[in-house]
């Protein structure tokens, strides 16, 4: 299990992402348009370097939803490995059977 702080400040993370999606797009998008002035696009720079940092959608970290694990996730199920595995084990999982040859 994940230490508790690290999940509540992955959640955090997530919730101002969510918060300042459309913004940080907005701003993005002035500063890549070629055609506005510079003045224009450098005064949308700045606007956007002062969003709070953990509003960037590249500083959330995939955790598994069960255990909080940062590494081995399936981004698909939201679940780690070994999270998968334990389901899989106990018949949670339909159609999942552990393997023998």
């Amino acid at each position: 299990m994940a230490k508790m702080s690290a999940i509540n400040k992955n959640n955090k993370r997530i919730k101002l992402s969510d918060k300042f999606y459309k913004k940080r797009l907005k701003l993005k998008k002035t500063i890549m348009d070629k055609k506005l002035s510079l003045e224009e696009r450098f005064k949308a720079q700045q606007k956007l370097s002062k969003l709070p940092r953990n509003s960037a959608k590249v500083r959330v970290m995939n955790r598994c939803q069960i255990t909080g694990r940062p590494h081995g996730v399936y981004r698909k199920l939201k679940i780690s490995r070994i999270a998968l595995r334990q389901l899989g084990l106990e018949g949670k999982i339909p159609g999942m059977v552990k393997s023998s040859w």
